[in-house]
């Protein structure tokens, strides 16, 4: 289905996005969110691309489910719902925070080692919580520690350095570029740092669909078939409570599905079907609304997936708009004509 030989690094450029959302408030436009989606069949073919699906850009906690796939690749033995936790952007409830001590646990390992960031939890109830408890930043309420405690578990069991586990010349973080270019098929572009501090990745969204695709349809007991069972068997361990991610893998059967900051959601099924969403102004209120339209264009059943049509617009407290997916992602709509790389204007290579 895959070539197993690498293409290039995609292109670092300024993404050729096009309309991909509408903001419809009383029958008129009132804003539009402009972005990038495709669409692969079950043969890892485009079957649908909107806007620029080949050019450089950063996945974001996207690709977590790559970094796991790499560190269980390295010898990660976790499982289940601590798996999950180590693939996470989670809300920091107490059920992750404890997931991660218990990682962290398993290395021999506390709290001080991480060298994630200190924060807040991301999950809006459990933040305002916290901070009515009066509690501060923690480096384990930071919506990745899971994947920190993975990371530096992964680094007791290789006998690598825990110091500097973020380094990008890290055994672990070469470790991980590596299973990065195999699952997405292309070399990386760039190398940056995450909101975390661990090592990020620029890649295409084309790649990164192809990532996903290729994790759902490995054999059982492989790293990647053990990633994909652990986060849609607990998928609010991989994020939280009431979260729309766990949601949309609960309404589609067989569904990996895993957000990102700046409007990025990527999701595969067990047949190879895959979508991948960037929204270019980061709105995270376009992202679900648009990914559930790519799944009923990929050929998912739209009954369960009008849950997730996105928050209706209010007007003095009752329904009067919506967030409204292009027409082009209407599972009736023909395919649009093919936008690739070759309409990049002159000079927008950096």
């Amino acid at each position: 289905m895959y070539s197993s030989s690498l293409a290039d690094a995609p292109v670092i450029r300024e993404p050729l996005h096009v309309p991909v959302a509408r903001l419809v408030r009383g029958g008129v436009t009132e804003g539009v969110h402009h972005g990038s989606v495709v669409v692969l069949d079950a043969d890892g073919r485009v079957a649908l691309q909107l806007g620029d699906i080949e050019a450089a850009f950063y996945p974001r906690s996207a690709l977590k489910p790559v970094q796991a796939v790499a560190m269980v690749r390295a010898g990660l033995p976790l499982e289940g719902e601590l798996l999950s936790l180590a693939a996470a952007s989670h809300s920091g409830e107490e059920r992750h925070l404890d997931g991660a001590r218990r990682i962290l646990a398993l290395a021999g390992l506390t709290e001080d080692h991480l060298r994630n960031v200190p924060d807040l939890p991301y999950g809006p109830v459990v933040r305002d919580a916290w901070l009515r408890e009066g509690r501060t930043p923690s480096r384990l309420a930071q919506n990745c520690s899971g994947k920190h405690a993975a990371m530096l578990y992964t680094c007791v069991l290789n006998g690598w350095p825990l110091e500097d586990y973020l380094d990008p010349r890290h055994p672990l973080q070469q470790a991980i570029a590596e299973i990065v270019e195999d699952l997405t098929g292309q070399r990386i572009a760039r190398v940056s740092v995450d909101g975390c501090g661990a090592p990020l990745f620029a890649v295409s969204l084309h790649g990164l669909a192809r990532a996903a695709a290729r994790i759902t349809t490995a054999a059982p007991g492989t790293p990647e078939a053990r990633v994909a069972d652990a986060v849609r068997e607990h998928a609010e361990m991989a994020s939280g409570s009431g979260r729309d991610v766990a949601a949309l893998m609960g309404a589609v059967p067989g569904l990996l599905a895993k957000d990102g900051f700046e409007g990025v959601q990527v999701a595969a099924l067990p047949d190879g079907r895959a979508v991948a969403v960037k929204i270019s102004d980061g709105a995270d209120r376009a992202r679900i609304p648009v990914a559930a339209a790519a799944l009923a264009r990929a050929g998912v059943d739209p009954a369960p997936l009008t849950a997730f049509a996105g928050m209706p617009l209010l007007g003095g407290g009752r329904p009067v708009g919506s967030v409204q997916p292009v027409a082009a992602l209407d599972p009736a709509a023909p395919a649009p004509e093919a936008e690739g790389p070759e309409r990049a204007p002159a000079g927008v290579c950096g």
